[in-house]
């Protein structure tokens, strides 16, 4: 199960219409980055079957924003094949939009342990990628986002039904562009706080191996306002399907520390 957090990654990055349009970040030339102060948590199952669970947490920093997600099995889970990953993601706005500038993920999943670092080096169209002490420079133009940050940069976009988007990311030592979906119907969802709400229907086509070796089948449910809460994600996998569903949702003021903090 490679992972229960790489599965809300791709919950998240990724949402067939007339027209697409490219964007590396928000259409808000005010504020790229309006969800720090987030704390998302959510039940991950295979099926019917509870796995584990997964949380998000968003903050400002001192250039910009951090997000640190962590991922687990249960206790059922954990004698079979135990996960705890712990991923890092980091970026700035320029000029009103998006940019990544660190993805660090830790990943301890049963017997598999890896620690990988891509530094994106925007202001020299750079990416290194670090994973076991070795290091690898790839040609990136600026723009191109982690995993993570893309979606965020979904989330922060004005969705429409029947519109489509391409995101350039670099994930997985690979350059590319996610086309993000949005259905034309919509869905009614109960929503962790006991309201009913509407959803839009995100879908993404990856283009790189997924979460569990397939190339992308799943549909992502935001909540259809200008949050764009991510309530549910169903994502088909070569036995079933995995299941995400959000359990709580709370966002406090943004502060950011001074640097004589």
């Amino acid at each position: 199960m490679r992972s229960l957090l790489m599965i809300l990654l791709a919950i998240c990055i990724s949402a067939q219409s007339a027209s697409a349009e490219v964007v590396a970040a928000s259409e808000n030339p005010v504020s790229c980055m309006p969800y720090n102060g987030e704390h998302l948590s959510f039940d991950v199952g295979w099926e019917f079957i509870n796995a584990g669970s997964a949380t998000m947490d968003i903050s400002a920093s001192q250039s910009g924003w951090q997000v640190k997600t962590f991922a687990r099995t249960n206790k059922a889970l954990d004698i079979f094949r135990k996960v705890r990953d712990y991923i890092t993601a980091e970026g700035i706005c320029i000029n009103g939009r998006m940019q990544s500038t660190l993805f660090d993920a830790n990943l301890h999943e049963r017997k598999y342990k890896a620690v990988k670092r891509t530094d994106f080096l925007w202001q020299e169209n750079k990416v290194t990628h670090t994973q076991n002490q070795v290091t690898e420079h790839f040609d990136v133009p600026a723009g191109h986002l982690s995993v993570i940050d893309a979606f965020l940069a979904v989330r922060n976009l004005k969705l429409t039904p029947g519109q489509l988007i391409k995101i350039p990311v670099f994930d997985s030592r690979k350059r590319y562009e996610i086309e993000v979906t949005i259905a034309k119907e919509k869905k009614v969802l109960k929503a962790p706080w006991g309201e009913k709400v509407s959803c839009l229907i995100v879908k993404p086509k990856l283009l790189s191996e997924g979460i569990f070796t397939n190339k992308g089948e799943m549909t992502l449910y935001m909540s259809d306002d200008e949050r764009h809460i991510p309530i549910k994600l169903i994502a088909k996998i070569k036995f079933g399907r995995i299941i995400a569903n959000l359990t709580g949702y709370a966002k406090s003021e943004a502060k950011v520390a001074s640097a004589t903090q």
